[in-house]
């Protein structure tokens, strides 16, 4: 494995996480109805940073390979949606476009996990339990949207200019 390497992807991977810390859930996040499987606080961090690692040791088993190309450019892009959704979600409380932005992640994570495994079958392997956790977050984001219509609903509504706004 080439360090550096490694190193340049796990960066890539803490600057998405320093969201996480910017845009804390917060009071508003626990006082939304959510269904009685959501995972517990503390398992956010622990299982973000092992996925984390394990993306950035794929993406570095691979990008020196020849033929890495399409699983780079997928590896940016998962690495780039999973930078938006927190900010999204928690910063905006746009639960509906969460939703959306997270779809799009759930299809970059799968599209990289194909092409890193069409390259290095190992790198693919490692992309296995991010797609599971994407995959409960999307059901996690989903129920909370179904559970809170008002609220999801509210969340655009802060976002809307009041009528009149902007006209001089």
């Amino acid at each position: 494995m080439e360090w550096g390497l490694f190193a340049i992807f796990l960066l890539a991977c803490a600057a998405a996480a320093t969201t996480g810390s910017m845009f804390m859930p917060g009071a508003w996040y626990r006082g939304l109805s959510k269904p009685g499987w959501t995972p517990k606080d503390w398992m956010f961090p622990v299982v973000w940073t092992i996925l984390y690692i394990s993306s950035a040791y794929a993406a570095s088993r691979v990008a020196p390979m020849e033929g890495s190309a399409y699983a780079m450019a997928f590896w940016a892009m998962q690495i780039a949606f999973n930078t938006l959704w927190t900010p999204v979600f928690f910063g905006l409380r746009r639960m509906k476009l969460g939703l959306i932005v997270l779809s799009a992640l759930w299809a970059a994570v799968a599209a990289t996990m194909v092409a890193l495994w069409q390259v290095d079958w190992i790198a693919g392997l490692l992309f296995v339990p991010y797609l599971m956790w994407v995959s409960v977050a999307g059901a996690l984001n989903f129920s909370v949207v179904r559970l809170n219509p008002d609220v999801a609903r509210a969340g655009r509504a802060v976002l809307q200019a009041p009528p009149g706004a902007g006209k001089t």
